[in-house]
């Protein structure tokens, strides 16, 4: 399935984002740092779109026009290799934004995206990124500090394979999708396990010896929640390289 082009979504009259979808959106690194003065103008002219568990939102060599901003729910990327098995690229979810390189320079994916879960996912046609950046340089530097965040998010993950524990990479990224700095907190997580050990470099089996691990400090896992029971605990497990 092609995502629907922007002429499309205007002739369908999609809904509007509720205000908390907005609220999210506004928070995203990419939206966040732009200019203040431009961020109304982005929001209104984007693609507001519900994506069912399992949906294409684009393939692998299509050209890509749109940048993506996950409001809810999880999007993976991945590539499908020579002998037909699926490789995780990475997975994003709410706040996150990605395709951002590709969809500037009008390049093809070099990886497919799917709606993990069920989602919503804010689409920046391209076109209205430009437009601005011609008016404004600004722009153009907001854009580039996304994209060098992205590139800095992949250094650090290559950097956990080699220098964290497994049980250390789970804590970490069950502590990067926590919106608590300190005591008890729930973060929810995709119902496929299969997705987190793709981002994290492990087995699917390692992962779950991590999570019995994590009990230790004090990480409960029930069906798609993991409860965490003091932020501070998990985060020293982090920091003390074993």
């Amino acid at each position: 399935m092609r995502l629907a082009s922007s002429a499309d979504h205007d002739m369908k009259g999609a809904p509007m984002p509720h205000q908390m979808q907005k609220a999210i959106a506004r928070n995203s690194l990419l939206i966040k740092s732009l200019p203040a003065q431009h961020v109304d103008a982005v929001l209104s002219k984007a693609i507001w779109k519900q994506h069912e568990r399992g949906e294409t939102l684009f393939i692998q060599e299509e050209v890509a026009n749109v940048i993506h901003v996950v409001i809810d729910g999880w999007v993976k990327l991945y590539r499908v290799t020579p002998n037909g098995t699926e490789a995780v690229v990475s997975i994003f979810t709410k706040g996150e934004s990605f395709g951002e390189a590709v969809a500037l320079k009008n390049l093809p994916y070099p990886v497919s995206g799917m709606a993990a879960t069920r989602c919503h996912v804010m689409h920046i046609p391209t076109s209205v990124l430009i437009d601005l950046i011609r008016h404004d340089t600004e722009v153009a530097l907001s854009v580039l500090s996304s994209t060098f965040t992205h590139l800095h998010s992949l250094v650090a993950q290559l950097e956990q394979l080699k220098a964290q524990t497994g049980g250390q990479r789970v804590a970490e990224f069950l502590l990067d999708l926590s919106d608590c700095s300190e005591g008890s907190c729930m973060v929810t997580l995709p119902y496929d396990k299969v997705l987190i050990a793709g981002k994290l470099g492990m087995k699917p089996e390692s992962l779950s010896r991590a999570f019995m691990r994590l009990k230790q400090f004090g990480v409960k896992i029930e069906k798609n929640h993991a409860l965490i029971e003091d932020i501070g605990v998990l985060q020293t497990f982090v920091d003390n390289a074993e």
